[in-house]
């Protein structure tokens, strides 16, 4: 009887690993192909009104191409975060087995095919105010007078404060993999108020820099590492910087 039911959990299991990994391929390809429906609707549109006959409608291609790129990037953001707000996928701080057949593992892989696209995205654009906008609706913590100018790899799980800076090629992670173990853990980040992390640092799951902390350029803060209040931290390895250092 034992045997029977772990043979039915197996097969459960393995179905519902199957199942998950065809939706994490089916789902992104449905979400950005609605992306191009108002691409699609405009040269539809557009195509109407010129015939290309004339020069005229010649030299307007590279603005309506241009336009037309534009658009499709707007609802490409506009869209998957749409869905990550509207259908609630999140993903929440623990450690879990990296499968299909877990749960969060599962939405934490289905976000990364959302989200992952639109971070490249800002990367190559840089687009402040959308950034921030389409970052807020799928969930990540934002304060007033925030410059998000590096890589957010786990939104869901990371907070900024307000006025605080994140310089470019910065990257702020909050979830490590195990591969031996088959693992990944996943930890919130939390940035104060005031802060200042510098061009090319490197921030690990776990990380909390308090309130007017600085992290220079460059620097790497290992995971669970508690920046204090007003300092300023360099190097890899961490270290403060004293005030007769900074004579």
């Amino acid at each position: 009887m034992s045997e029977n039911k772990d043979k039915n959990k197996k097969t459960f299991g393995h179905l519902l690993s199957k199942f998950r990994y065809f939706l994490l391929w089916l789902i992104p390809f449905l979400v950005f192909s609605i992306g191009f429906i108002p691409l699609i609707t405009s040269l539809m549109i557009i195509f109407n009104f010129l015939s290309f006959s004339n020069i005229f409608d010649f030299v307007l291609l590279p603005f309506i191409i241009y336009i037309e790129f534009v658009i499709l990037v707007f609802s490409e953001i506009l869209i998957s975060g749409l869905i990550i707000k509207i259908f609630k996928i999140k993903y929440k701080e623990g450690t879990y087995e990296y499968s299909f057949e877990n749960k969060m593992a599962f939405k934490w892989m289905l976000i990364c095919q959302l989200y992952t696209p639109i971070r490249k995205i800002f990367e190559i654009i840089p687009m402040g105010r959308i950034q921030k906008f389409y970052l807020n609706l799928i969930g990540m913590k934002i304060g007033k007078n925030t410059l998000v100018g590096g890589t957010i790899k786990d939104p869901c799980v990371t907070e900024l404060g307000k006025n605080t800076t994140i310089g470019e090629y910065a990257v702020l992670y909050s979830h490590i993999h195990n591969y031996k173990k088959g693992t990944i853990t996943i930890k919130k980040v939390k940035i104060g108020d005031n802060c200042i992390i510098g061009a090319g640092a490197i921030v690990m799951p776990g990380v909390k820099m308090e309130n007017s902390s600085i992290l220079g350029a460059g620097g790497l803060v290992s995971k669970n590492h508690i920046l204090k209040k007003g300092k300023i931290y360099v190097g890899n390895p961490l270290r403060e910087i004293k005030n007769d250092d900074r004579k």
